[in-house]
């Protein structure tokens, strides 16, 4: 398996406070609009498979850390959950039934029709160009690799969208020679085709690890300069993927590299995972990008930051409004075109595909958040529809606006909650614990095992997190039914993000007794919570807070 671009993020500086959002002088474009430029590019993987679907590589591809075996909670790669009702093929996996019911399965990358189904989309949402990622292909991932170009050229011939070929040299010690021998023996034969994308009149690659600060992307700066000016001399227009800090050649890139990246026709810095809030954004705005856009203008080189949703697996989101200020402040920048990262990257949870919208929709229990993670419903569609926007603004179709104006839903009703038990299995919190007596014990579905606080030292509390907002009404507390009786004082609190909690029920004196199988239930009025804390403030049957069992219910 390749590398994942994840290694990179621990070695990018995170970005400080906010700055104000003031305007900037449209930037000069190097070159006039044409496939790249003055368009909307879309990271596209196309890297999944399934056993039974055909693809050479075989196994659970990018599904699966072991893809020998089925994916599943313990054996798994990705951190967000498709919506797969536009797919007439699934295939099942080994993670637990979906919380609406239903088992969870999931695409093939290599089935025509996902590919078609993919591009229709970009279609139906105005992406112009998809960049196919195409890592080293001379080992065992080669012959699936050459299939998905075959496959994603005659989908992008079918409906009028423009491809083109994106190196990933993570990893791949003999790129120097390598990417010549495979662009002249079998990508370079895609180009004649009318998807193929072109850029002043020359077909369009990219080459993603130049200059990169990490062992994957241990090349000379010669190295680089070579291909980098071999792809010129085939004819061809060179983007470069580079780092976050290419020309100040710090942090994620290396020194020395300058000459390098202004060699190239068009600079693409990398930013997944450099910052995970609005302030970020505008911090690289002002701080690296400004900068970035003034120094390719003055050389002639077209600019193409990369643009990105957030990752939904870390709360980045907001509901949109992280992507659209990622979108904003490139537009008004003046960059000469936007990198979507990414198109199908469900691996990193930045994915603008078609995505769950609830816990309905993922594998019960797993922890997975759906597009609703903040307590905001959005349609499977969302992050495309923001796209089709992005794309308005980059061409000036719509006016340039810091208020994003894409809509979570297009009116549609959000499907059923998940019913039953809530927090089996979900992710948990407490403020402490003693000896093995942990916190996860309490959602494991065994009776006798039980989390017990901090002995000595109330207040103390319990949390799990439901995996995505949820209507909840009732809790159901549980003690071992072969413990004494005894009174826990408590409260039940909500939350949708996990900082801010609002009180359900009070503090007050609940009664475990064996007579009632040491059970209590606690109402209140129905609401919208993620996050579920239980406070306890005295005991009388011991000085800690302590439950084996917390069951969550919409009534």
């Amino acid at each position: 398996m390749a590398v994942s671009r994840r290694t990179l993020l621990s070695t990018a500086a995170l970005a400080p406070a906010a700055i104000a959002l003031t305007g900037a002088d449209p930037a000069s474009a190097a070159s006039p609009p044409g496939d790249v430029v003055g368009k909307i590019s879309v990271g596209y993987q196309g890297w999944f498979a399934c056993p039974g679907d055909g693809a050479p590589i075989g196994g659970w591809w990018h599904w699966s850390r072991d893809r020998f075996q089925p994916p599943s909670t313990g054996n798994t790669t990705i951190v967000s959950w498709p919506d797969v009702r536009d797919y007439t093929h699934t295939y099942p996996t080994a993670y637990p039934n979906l919380g609406g019911g239903g088992p969870a399965a999931l695409f093939s990358s290599y089935d025509q029709q996902t590919v078609d189904v993919h591009f229709d989309w970009m279609k139906t949402y105005g992406i112009d160009t998809a960049a196919l990622q195409r890592f080293n292909p001379f080992g065992d991932e080669g012959p699936t690799r050459d299939a998905m170009a075959q496959k994603v050229r005659a989908a992008a011939e079918r409906t009028g969208r423009k491809f083109y070929v994106m190196y990933d040299i993570s990893g791949w010690a003999n790129m120097q020679s390598e990417l010549k021998t495979d662009w002249t023996t079998k990508m370079s034969a895609h180009a004649a085709s009318g998807a193929y994308a072109r850029q002043n009149g020359k077909p369009v690659v990219c080459v993603w690890g130049f200059g990169f600060n990490d062992d994957n992307h241990n090349f000379s700066p010669a190295a680089c300069l070579d291909v980098i000016n071999w792809f010129k001399a085939q004819g061809c227009y060179v983007i470069g993927g580079v780092p976050t800090y290419w020309r100040e050649g710090k942090n994620d890139s290396r020194a020395g590299y300058l000459d390098v990246y202004h060699a190239l026709n068009m600079i693409s810095p990398w930013m997944v995972g450099r910052t995970g809030d609005l302030a970020g954004l505008d911090w690289f705005y002002t701080n690296v990008n400004t900068a970035d856009q003034a120094d390719c203008n003055a050389r002639g080189i077209d600019y193409q930051p990369c643009v990105l949703p957030g990752d939904l697996s870390a709360g980045h989101r907001r509901h949109g409004d992280f992507y659209w200020r990622s979108v904003y402040n490139m537009v008004r920048l003046g960059a000469q075109g936007l990198y979507v990262s990414m198109f199908d990257e469900f691996n990193e949870g930045n994915q603008i595909a078609k995505t769950a919208e609830t816990a309905a929709s993922v594998p019960a229990g797993t922890g997975i958040r759906a597009l609703d993670e903040d307590g905001t419903f959005c349609s499977a569609d969302y992050y495309l529809r923001i796209t089709t926007d992005a794309g308005k603004m980059l061409k000036g179709q719509i006016g340039l606006t810091a208020v994003r104006p894409t809509s979570p839903t297009t009116g549609t009703t959000p499907p059923p909650q998940p019913t039953g038990d809530l927090a089996r299995g979900r992710g948990t919190a407490a403020s402490g614990w003693t000896q093995n007596y942990v916190p996860a014990n309490v959602v494991d579905g065994d009776a006798g095992s039980y989390w017990e606080s901090v002995n000595n030292a109330f207040p103390q509390w319990f949390q799990v997190d439901l995996g995505s907002a949820v209507t909840v009404g009732r809790v159901v507390l549980k003690l071992p039914a072969s413990w004494g009786a005894r009174t826990q004082t408590l409260a039940v609190a909500g939350s949708v993000d996990g900082a801010a909690f609002a009180t359900l029920s009070g503090s007050a004196g609940r009664s475990f007794d064996p007579a009632s199988a040491n059970t209590v239930s606690v109402t209140f009025s129905a609401g919208t919570v993620r996050y579920l804390r239980v406070t306890f403030t005295a005991n009388t049957g011991w000085p800690a807070g302590q439950l084996s069992t917390l069951e969550a219910y919409a009534n």
